[in-house]
């Protein structure tokens, strides 16, 4: 979405500092029947009318349906045999701050339990001051509505995040921005006494204590003094799309750069407490030495290009699992402003290989994935829904 711009800033000029760069790794192997330069992606529009989508997830109904957010604070459903419903099945307009481009309503995702419950979580930031909110209520049920988990957000306007999905685990995560403005003024990627820049794992099948949530027993820092317990990885600036791999858990994190470098990180199944960098790095270079701890081990992405040369913000998808061969196995990336269509694999070495692969329609600022793993994107300022597939290109 184009609030996911950044004022480009020039890269700091530093010498490096005794930093090791960790090349990702993921645990899964796969067989793919054609190579990535053989590969194009196709998009067929399949519903119009939606006014600033943000975010989709998937209900696995037996209909295929899925739930699509807009940026004011609405939810609509889709499916393919009824369409667009044309209104809203959730209404949070009157607690969500949305006048600025990035803040609004940002994530969704069922309950593990939504068939019995019809609950869905769900991530905004908060009138009047911007906090960042998770919350889970009922569907037509805006009084339901049970805050979870609050982060003040109160300073700037700009890179709030705001994914949700449900693990392989069972355990929520959700990605937050590092608070804001250019360069991490606050130094929040690196700070654990903070959530901003992070994202957070909680289990929120129970209550503990005071808290109605539990914090894993297993997250990476519970019990270190300093640190928020909710904490699962750190080192981020706008994590604005994430997703499991429904096949291995493992993750894959698109997190939109400062001005240089857009980047693409993939994290095995359980893999806790990884850093990513921010704001000491950004993408495969150093950004700020000053932030840089030495010996510390920040891990690199495994793709990256240049913000200005090839787009402006990237906005992450999925692993495609459907059912066509040709790019099973494939994770599926795009650019805001280029539209440019990424395709990302992993190789039976660990490395991970990289390609364009055609063009999305203009401005896509999110993927869905449906029960059964086929993909879709919808389009910011148009509101349109494209279902995403794929064809094998020669010569």
């Amino acid at each position: 979405m184009s609030g996911l711009r950044r004022v480009a800033i020039a890269v700091a000029a530093a010498a490096l500092l005794p930093v090791t760069v960790v090349p990702a790794a993921a645990d899964g192997r796969h067989h793919h029947d054609v190579p990535l330069d053989q590969l194009s992606v196709v998009t067929t529009q399949v519903a119009a009318g939606l006014t600033r989508p943000v975010a989709m997830a998937a209900l696995r109904d037996r209909h295929g349906g899925m739930l699509i957010a807009e940026k004011a604070g609405t939810v609509r459903k889709y499916d393919p045999r009824n369409g667009l419903a044309a209104d809203p099945v959730l209404d949070l307009r009157d607690r969500v701050l949305s006048v600025q481009n990035e803040r609004g309503l940002l994530g969704i995702v069922p309950a593990p339990d939504f068939a019995r419950t019809s609950t869905v979580y769900v991530a905004y930031t908060r009138q009047p001051d911007g906090a960042l909110t998770l919350s889970r209520v009922p569907l037509g049920d805006p009084a339901g509505e049970q805050v979870l988990l609050t982060q003040d957000h109160s300073r700037f306007s700009n890179h709030n995040a705001g994914q949700l999905a449900f693990g392989k685990d069972g355990y929520l995560y959700w990605s937050l921005g590092d608070g804001g403005s250019g360069g991490d003024p606050d130094a929040n990627g690196q700070n654990l006494n903070t959530l901003l820049g992070k994202i957070v794992r909680l289990d929120v099948s129970r209550t503990c204590g005071e808290l109605p949530y539990c914090v894993p027993k297993r997250n990476p820092f519970v019990g270190v003094a300093g640190a928020r317990a909710e904490i699962w990885a750190y080192g981020l600036r706008n994590p604005w799309r994430f997703s499991f791999d429904r096949k291995d858990g493992s993750l894959w994190l698109a997190d939109v750069g400062q001005g240089t470098f857009e980047e693409v990180n993939h994290a095995a199944k359980h893999a806790g407490g990884v850093n990513y960098g921010w704001s000491c790095m950004e993408g495969p270079a150093v950004f700020n030495a000053e932030r840089c701890v030495e010996g510390a081990d920040y891990t690199g992405p495994v793709f990256h290009y240049q913000t200005g040369v090839d787009g402006c913000a990237v906005i992450g998808g999925h692993v495609y699992r459907g059912k066509s061969r040709l790019a099973y196995g494939t994770y599926v990336a795009t650019d805001y402003c280029s539209a440019t269509a990424w395709a990302v694999r992993e190789n039976r070495d660990g490395s991970h290989a990289s390609a364009r692969i055609g063009q999305f329609p203009a401005q896509v600022s999110s993927f869905g994935e449906d029960r059964d793993g086929e993909l879709y994107v919808v389009t910011d300022r148009t509101g349109l829904l494209y279902r995403v597939g794929f064809a094998r290109v020669t010569g």
